[in-house]
């Protein structure tokens, strides 16, 4: 009786918000006179996007006239990475769809999960589980607001953003992409983010930047965390924790939503129709169109045409396929089974004009067949200081205060000797961790115009101050404090999944050998996953203190976010102007940890920004983790 009365009320929600969501039907009249004199072959190309690096022969696009093109993860143009290069090469495929017979235009999409976070130059913002750390959604809506202008930038009108996971295990390694566990903090900040790239309504406002919600749905709830796992709840949960997220981002006029790889009770979630058609379009009123994930209908079974039968019938629209000829399950065959399948009366045509009609809505909706020009100003504000501003404020309203003990912060900015150990400390690409230029970031210099945290602290104390780096550990001698960062290597999905929480040995002995020196120890955590760790008899408390999550200090009591940005210069250099200058790419997802600790700051769920700057280029700073000081 319980679940059926959370099932009525979750129906009763859906129902009530399906009342207000987008018709996008403005343009249907359009839309249906097109459609009419579409042939078969012009329907499904439609319904097939394909990712850039497997399309040899642009003309491809013309040639199948292929509705949409994305960039995946390590998809760039072969010319360079900067801003224009992205405009010229999208321009490309772009001037293809243009030379059809119905000259329809295509819509090229792109992950721009932190920012535009493929593009060297671009602003990064915090991952989103450091976004959710604000609690504030007009300061998320305009985050994405600014992404959007950057991204409509390069030419592009698609980004694959929001993800409204609520993620229930920690070991999942997507979980830094969802603002929080809390439905409630997620459904509030998903449909702002929805608001911050198409504006008020999806329009031909030339930053009006078609957003994706995904993804759909329980992709945050897999057993163990598993990346594209299986979610086991009976349906009254599913509502209760998955759907808000999406009847909110629906109301707000998502434009587009993104199905998850991950299956519920054993079901894969691409090849489900009741969840798709049934509870997201009808239910829900959701108008706009669905897209599938990375070659995700190629797990519903072995039988590649199988898979093409099941998705498109339980509500797919669109199909992402990131193979070319040559290779199997490519998008040549995938529009060879969809028109026989037609043929053999397995698909119905009424279903391929119904997907069709939702993908001309959005490309009307959009202005695309007026205009996909790019305004020269838009692609020079990327990355401006405007941009950078609204970084930095994302980066001041996550910061939490845990801890801190024998007042060791603030740390004197003329203090006579620092000593700075481990390697995360100087290594740009692992403060700015996954999606950054590429799918799985990197190390190293990734991008121009970063400051690693080592270079940070170096800028900030007085010239008097002697700042000294190892990264072992080696040179601790007459040290008056030491500041050891330790972390993980930046990941992306499912090569972020963890069985073990605890912190590496390597990252253990180093803060042991700082704890031996006997100078008062900074620690900063920047972990890729959330951690449990332990250090001689102390133990971690492992409560997850990021985005929107109860924040508890070491001692288990609730700590409050109050003015904490304005404490911050007090942390590290004592000077606050340094601070309100910093911009951290958040990227992980973390966890309290105690060790024999005075100090514990969190900055949502990263703390680096106390002293980051950013000079220039690409606006980087510090994805911070925790800081203690003992």
């Amino acid at each position: 009786m319980k679940n059926f009365h959370a099932l009525t009320a979750g129906i009763l929600l859906a129902t009530t918000m399906s009342h207000a969501a987008p018709k996008f039907s403005e343009h249907d009249q359009q839309v249906d006179a097109l459609l009419a004199q579409m042939t078969l072959d012009e329907k499904i190309g439609q319904m097939v996007q394909v990712d850039c690096a497997a399309l040899k022969d642009k003309s491809d696009v013309q040639k199948y006239f292929l509705g949409s093109v994305l960039s995946g993860g390590n998809s760039d143009p072969d010319t360079g990475n900067t801003a224009p290069d992205w405009l010229n090469f999208v321009t490309q495929f772009q001037n293809q769809a243009r030379q059809t017979r119905l000259k329809i235009p295509l819509i090229y999409g792109i992950d721009a999960v932190h920012g535009h976070n493929n593009i060297d130059g671009a602003t990064i913002f915090p991952h989103h589980v450091g976004l959710g750390a604000t609690h504030d959604p007009k300061l998320i809506e305009r985050a994405e607001r600014v992404t959007a202008e950057e991204v409509a930038g390069t030419g592009i009108r698609w980004a694959f953003a929001p993800c409204i996971a609520v993620p229930q295990d920690e070991h999942w390694g997507r979980t830094y992409e969802g603002y929080s566990d809390n439905t409630a903090l997620v459904t509030k900040l998903g449909a702002a983010a929805v608001i911050g790239f198409q504006g008020k309504k999806l329009s031909a406002e030339p930053t009006s930047v078609l957003a994706c919600a995904k993804h759909f749905i329980g992709d945050g709830g897999t057993t163990n965390g598993i990346d594209q796992g299986n979610t086991i709840c009976d349906e009254a949960t599913l509502r209760k924790l998955f759907l808000p997220p999406y009847v909110a981002a629906i109301k707000a006029g998502v434009g587009s939503i993104m199905v998850s790889y991950s299956s519920w009770n054993g079901v894969k979630m691409h090849g489900n129709k009741y969840l798709l058609t049934d509870v997201l379009k009808k239910e829900l009123g959701f108008n706009g169109f669905l897209v599938s994930d990375w070659a995700a209908i190629d797990q519903i079974s072995p039988d590649y045409k199988y898979d093409v039968e099941q998705s498109i019938n339980a509500g797919l629209d669109m199909i992402m396929i990131p193979n070319g000829a040559g290779k199997s399950n490519n998008y040549i065959e995938f529009i060879d089974d969809l028109k026989a399948l037609v043929a053999e009366g397995k698909v119905p045509q009424a279903r391929v004009d119904d997907a069709v009609r939702r993908i001309l809505r959005i490309k009307f909706a959009l202005g695309l067949f007026e205009s996909t020009a790019t305004d020269p100003q838009l692609t020079a504000a990327i990355g401006s200081p405007e941009h950078r501003a609204v970084a930095r404020e994302c980066v001041r309203e996550s910061l939490v205060l845990l801890k801190n003990e024998k007042n060791i912060l603030p740390l004197a900015k003329n203090i006579k000797h620092l000593a700075v150990v481990g390697v995360a400390a100087d290594d740009l690409g692992m403060q700015c961790g996954g999606w950054t230029i590429d799918w799985q970031g990197g190390r190293g210099n990734v991008t121009h115009g970063g400051t690693t945290l080592l270079a940070a602290i170096k800028q900030t104390v007085s010239p008097d101050t002697q700042v000294t780096f190892s990264p072992d550990a080696s040179d601790l001698k007459n040290a008056d404090a030491v500041i050891a960062v330790v972390g993980e290597l930046p990941y992306a999905e499912m090569k972020g999944d963890r069985s073990d929480l605890n912190l590496s040995a390597e990252d253990a002995a180093l803060i042991a050998k700082a704890k031996a020196s006997g100078a008062p120890v900074v620690t900063i955590l920047r972990p890729a996953a959330d951690f449990e760790f332990r250090t001689g008899r102390q133990r971690c408390v492992r409560r997850r203190v990021a985005a929107g999550h109860r924040r508890f200090g070491p001692d288990g009591r609730f700590v409050r976010r109050s003015q904490i940005h304005r404490q911050i210069a007090a942390q590290l250099a004592g000077q606050r102007g340094q601070i309100r200058r910093a911009a951290i790419p958040v990227w992980l997802w973390a966890e309290i940890i105690l060790s024999a600790a005075e100090v514990f700051f969190v900055g949502g769920k990263f703390f680096y920004q106390m002293i980051a700057r950013c000079s220039g280029g690409r606006h980087i700073g510090l994805p911070g983790g925790m800081l203690n000081a003992s």
